[in-house]
């Protein structure tokens, strides 16, 4: 079954803010083994995001949507870092949620 752009978009964009925010949280703690965890999570995000982002338009092209990507993905990361550190997590610093984000998005040719 085929899915609309719209969807595929959505679907791209919940998986780079779900890597996004597991680099954010491997770097806040210090705990090897939770660590491992959130790096193992990060890549299986990032290689379903990969696969979205070859059905979206060719790779060898930029997405035109990109700044609003860029705007959701930060969006919802913050949202959820935000929530989980109301929740009690230490040590998360949203200041770097832009340049991972960034970073992630130049990784897989969409800016």
């Amino acid at each position: 079954m085929a899915l609309n752009r719209k969807k595929l978009i959505d679907l791209f964009t919940g998986n780079i803010s779900n890597a996004v925010l597991h680099i954010i949280l491997e770097r806040a703690v210090e705990d090897e083994i939770i660590r491992k965890y959130y790096d193992k999570e990060f890549l299986n995000s990032f290689e379903i995001a990969k696969k979205y982002r070859e059905k979206i338009n060719p790779t060898d092209r930029r997405i035109p949507e990109a700044a609003e990507m860029k705007e959701r993905v930060m969006k919802k990361v913050n949202n959820e870092l935000k929530t989980r550190i109301s929740k009690g997590y230490k040590n998360i610093d949203l200041s770097i949620v832009e340049s991972a984000a960034e970073s992630i998005l130049s990784q897989l040719k969409v800016i």
